[in-house]
């Protein structure tokens, strides 16, 4: 059963759940920044497409869901052919040392088993002045928040395709070696501890 719900159900309810009308601003904000060769990691269902702008030579979308591929490659037809889906895994990013210019992560780095290994090779893939552009939900500044999140996360990462409500984004982006040279943090609508949001641009040290 968890198996069909995993490979099935969870791919369906993570497209419809990230539909989300709350979300738009952020994608619009943080991918309005994008150029050159990009990567976009956990592309999903391929709800960013339609924000890349002109500035982009080429998008790589990288996504361990093979359901979650095949609604992408939907979305992938109105992106004028620009558009590669790759199904692999963040952990081990199929793509030559310093190759690409900008790399995405949005409301992804919660659920990728080990985000340090993930960011450590979005830092190898990167170019000499390359960025990583993100906007991701994880551990709220307030006690209160921070102690839910940390109860929730166990049986929430069990229903939610491994999400962790918990994740110190800002230090996990430091620890593999980069400098933030934007960051927004604030509570979006909804559940407090779902809902603190990092929202940046980082580059390599």
């Amino acid at each position: 059963m968890m198996g069909f719900y995993n490979d099935v159900v969870l791919p369906r309810l993570c497209h419809m759940a990230m539909r989300n009308r709350h979300f738009a601003p952020y994608r619009r904000r943080v991918l309005s920044g994008t150029q050159g060769e990009v990567l976009e990691i956990g592309i999903g269902s391929g709800l960013n497409l339609p924000f890349y702008g002109p500035h982009v030579r080429a998008i790589h979308g990288l996504e361990p869901s093979p359901q979650l591929v095949r609604i992408a490659r939907r979305a992938a037809e109105h992106s004028a052919g620009r558009v590669t889906l790759i199904e692999g895994s963040a952990e081990a990013i199929p793509f030559d040392d310093k190759s690409l210019d900008t790399i995405v992560t949005t409301w992804t780095l919660c659920s990728i088993p080990h985000a340090g290994r993930a960011l450590a090779e979005v830092r190898r893939v990167l170019k000499p002045g390359g960025q990583l552009l993100f906007v991701e939900h994880g551990l709220g500044p307030d006690a209160t928040v921070a102690q839910w999140q940390h109860r929730l996360t166990p049986l929430w990462s069990q229903v939610s395709g491994g999400c962790h409500l918990d994740r110190p984004i800002q230090a996990l982006i430091a620890q593999a070696g980069f400098d933030c040279t934007h960051l927004e943090t604030g509570y979006m609508k909804g559940p407090k501890p779902m809902t603190y949001m990092y929202e940046g641009r980082a580059v390599p040290k």
